[in-house]
């Protein structure tokens, strides 16, 4: 079993303004191509542990590897190369540049890695967009497409280095039923056919229940 993303015993305290205990003994694994889900009430820690996963959040207890490479202690510049290059992010709000096309978002993140010259990045760019049905969006500004088709370019932009996993938290929280839809399709797609592993945090139990695994948590701990 090829494990992409392991996490063990981890622990994780706000101590502002009194030590509160956020996350206890947290450990599982994600495997390659799976499609995971988290889910427990607000304030039961999943966002929390979904930052510290992707490696935003730096300040816990415990182990967190990426493919048997154990992130903990690294340096913030070896982090962040990491993330921009293995771990792609859906947010519920898309966070796209309003002053750039569809096409220039999407490239950006492949631009910063700097592994490939703009046009071959620019024809991978397309090619995602292609693959979300959006690619006539192209060459508009971010601020003129729809809430649905912004959602569909931050997932390309989040595909755009082949990462090894892609991270969403609450991806579908703005979008309506039928947008939401079309993101578990994308998600499932990009899962089943190009063996990516996904994890999302989500509040939405019909979207959870089409995942492979639903994980849920507790007053800062996985009960299930």
């Amino acid at each position: 079993m090829d494990i992409v993303l392991s996490a063990k015993d981890i622990n994780k305290h706000f101590f502002d303004p009194i030590d509160n205990h956020v996350l206890k003994d947290v450990s599982l694994q994600i495997n390659r191509g799976e499609f995971v889900s988290i889910m427990g009430k607000s304030g039961c820690g999943k966002s929390t542990l979904l930052y510290i996963l992707s490696t935003m959040d730096t300040n816990y207890e415990g182990n967190v590897e990426l493919h048997h490479q154990n992130l903990r202690g690294l340096k913030n510049t070896e982090l962040a190369a990491i993330r921009n290059k293995r771990i792609g992010f859906v947010f519920q709000f898309h966070y796209l540049l309003p002053e750039f096309s569809v096409l220039d978002n999407v490239m950006l993140p492949a631009l910063r890695l700097g592994e490939k010259d703009k046009d071959e990045i620019e024809h991978d760019a397309m090619e995602k967009l292609k693959m979300l049905d959006i690619s006539e969006t192209a060459k508009k500004l971010a601020t003129r497409i729809s809430g649905g088709q912004k959602q569909r370019v931050a997932i390309a932009r989040s595909l755009i280095n082949d990462p090894d996993i892609i991270m969403g938290d609450e991806p579908t929280g703005n979008l309506d039923s039928k947008n939401s839809d079309v993101v578990f399709d994308i998600f499932r797609n990009i899962s089943s056919g190009k063996k990516q592993s996904i994890l999302v945090v989500t509040h939405d139990l019909d979207f959870a229940k089409r995942t492979d695994r639903i994980i849920e948590m507790a007053d800062g701990r996985i009960i299930h």
